[in-house]
């Protein structure tokens, strides 16, 4: 894009944006004559995905600011009167509207609000920041048609995002999503209404307590030893950081009652925005747990746990070298394992089907469900209990699909879990999103009931791998920034596409499944591929890249940030050299795939 269209976008945001600062951030900037910011914020829109918005915050339409918020908000509420134009006609249609720590959550959800009021859509706007898995249950709850939450889960200070969800509790997937899209594109003007006023009409209404005494009722009965928990609550003692997010509340507040002892990180424990204690507010890296895992060493925690700000993901470290005895006191030499979440999601998994089988509870056609990116030892621990695991696209969007077909009656399975290796687990079918929430009150009961066997979750899935193989996954993301970084990233997808490897880490590639071309493929002598039966999953740019010894590789382009993600999980049979042997042999596998992956898309 030229100069001078540049500054005539800057020109035109200024005249349209309310918000003084971030009018002001852009008129600087024209001041400044500082072409090369003003086209990072100009060159274009912040799309709205498949999944909502998700930027940097500042003034401009290629980030997050209240003119974008709004106009995102216009097109959505556009498409649901649209889509359900009984209830608009009778003027019952309804949004609820949650918020996390970051920046502008607060003034985002508001703004949002009053453009679903000023739509005639009765909008409960929750009245302090709350977890993703809340905003879920409310709609839920409420029998709404539509929610938000202004959250950018695990992304660093400067970014905001805004994901969408239906009336069933999940984030919204086809048709829904791309209608939304195109509604949002073709916003000409804004309907909103002044908060005085939405308030006296009765379209706005705060929501608080009404929503979080049902839902932490609705965690804790999804627990399955509520007597071993009241017997031996005093055996396990816990340390908590919500990483400056929404789950301390909700957290401390379901696990005291249980007299469950929790500690939470002092530092870490109030909502703010700048992420001080931490680089990156996610639980999947070690570093966001350094401050927990050292409050555990002091005190001798059996378990460490952490939630995302918007408190969907869940993460966990253990001692390592096995259950502390209450009765002895760690030192700061005590070590503790992050535990993946591959390996919380089987853990997760083999404690319900356990569970449920030992109540008798466990549905005849009982299933899980996970994410074709997600260890397959988990598919492993579903069938040793009898049950099914289905296996969806990334994002738990996609679990929520498989969950809703099977209320409809679509699929003939009872989905008694579901899973990501991005950290997700959802426990609960009164939620329709991940939940780390309910995943931390089943975790802690989850450790107990192990330690009462006298062991600990590393003990029990040393076990698991001993009778289902060891399995190791592997984790590549590289960033493409700038306006050249889209087309770098499909150029990389479609060379792949042409010309699949031979062989990953010098294992050879048997066959491809191509997700967006919905085909599989088999490689042929020459380079060439003769395409194969049809893929039964939604279209989406991902490939899948079988190998002779089972190990599978997937190459994705996030839906959410300038990236492609690679996946690798593979599985190493326990033999008569134990699981050391097994454990080498599966790093040498994804070390030299490793490799040959950054040979393309370089460090």
């Amino acid at each position: 894009m030229d100069k001078d269209a540049i500054i005539a976008k800057a020109k035109d945001y200024i005249e349209r944006e309310k918000d003084a600062h971030f009018r002001a951030e852009v008129d600087e900037l024209l001041k400044k004559g500082d072409f090369k910011e003003l086209e990072d914020r100009f060159y274009r829109d912040l799309e709205f995905g498949t999944g909502g918005l998700r930027g940097v915050i500042g003034g401009g339409y290629n980030r997050m600011n209240t003119l974008v918020v709004k106009s995102a908000t216009q097109g959505l509420a556009t498409y649901l009167i649209k889509a359900v134009p009984d209830k608009a006609r009778a003027g019952t249609l309804s949004a609820v509207i949650a918020f996390d720590s970051r920046h502008y959550s607060a003034e985002f959800a508001e703004a949002a609000a009053l453009i679903f009021a000023g739509n005639g859509i009765k909008a409960y706007l929750f009245s302090a920041l709350r977890p993703t898995p809340e905003l879920s249950f409310a709609i839920r709850l409420l029998k709404a048609d539509t929610g938000i939450v202004v959250t950018a889960s695990h992304n660093p200070p400067k970014y905001n995002g805004y994901k969408a969800y239906w009336n069933d509790g999940s984030q919204v997937i086809a048709p829904h999503d791309t209608g939304i899209i195109d509604e949002v594109n073709n916003v000409k003007s804004i309907k909103e209404l002044e908060k005085k006023d939405a308030l006296a009409k009765g379209l706005l209404q705060i929501i608080d307590k009404e929503i979080d005494e049902p839902y932490q009722t609705m965690v804790k009965s999804r627990l399955f030893r509520p007597q071993l928990i009241k017997e031996k609550a005093g055996e396990v003692k816990i340390v908590y950081t919500p990483l400056h997010g929404t789950g301390a509340m909700h957290v401390e507040a379901v696990l005291g009652s249980l007299g469950l002892k929790v500690i939470t990180v002092p530092e870490q424990r109030e909502g703010n925005g700048d992420f001080p204690t931490v680089a990156f507010p996610n639980p999947e890296e070690a570093a966001a747990l350094e401050m927990a895992v050292a409050l555990g060493k002091k005190t001798g925690a059996d378990v460490v746990m952490a939630t995302d700000p918007d408190a969907d993901r869940f993460g966990v470290a253990v001692p390592s070298r096995g259950v502390p005895s209450p009765s002895v006191k760690a030192t700061d030499s005590q070590e503790y394992t992050l535990v993946t979440g591959n390996q919380m999601g089987v853990l997760l998994a083999d404690y319900i089907f356990l569970s449920l089988k030992e109540a008798g509870k466990l549905p005849a056609n009982a299933a899980m469900v996970n994410s074709i990116v997600t260890t397959g030892m988990q598919k492993r621990v579903a069938e040793s209990y009898g049950a099914d695991c289905i296996e969806c696209l990334t994002g738990f969007k996609w679990i929520a699909d498989v969950m809703r077909q099977c209320d409809t009656g679509a699929i003939n399975k009872t989905i008694v879990y579901g899973a990501e290796e991005s950290y997700g687990y959802l426990v609960e079918n009164e939620v329709r999103d991940k939940d780390g929430i309910s995943a931390a009150a089943l975790t802690a009961e989850m450790t107990l009931y192990w330690r009462s066997k006298g062991k600990s979750l590393l003990d029990r899935l040393d076990e698991l791998y001993e009778k289902n193989g060891y399995w190791q996954e592997l984790g590549i993301s590289k960033y493409f920034q700038g306006p050249e970084g889209p087309g770098v990233m499909k150029g990389i997808m479609d060379e792949y596409r042409k010309n699949p490897p031979a062989t990953l880490g010098g294992i050879k590639v048997e066959k491809v499944r191509d997700i967006e071309e919905s085909v599989w493929k088999y490689p042929v002598a020459g380079g060439g591929a003769r395409k194969g039966e049809a893929v039964a999953l939604p279209r989406s740019d991902v490939l899948q890249f079988y190998l002779e010894d089972g190990t599978v590789v997937s190459a994705r382009p996030s839906g959410t940030e300038p990236k492609i993600k690679f996946y690798a999980t593979c599985c190493a049979k326990v033999g008569s050299g134990g699981l050391a042997a097994a454990q080498a042999e599966a790093a040498r596998k994804l070390d030299a795939i490793k490799k040959d992956i950054r040979a393309v898309i370089g460090d």
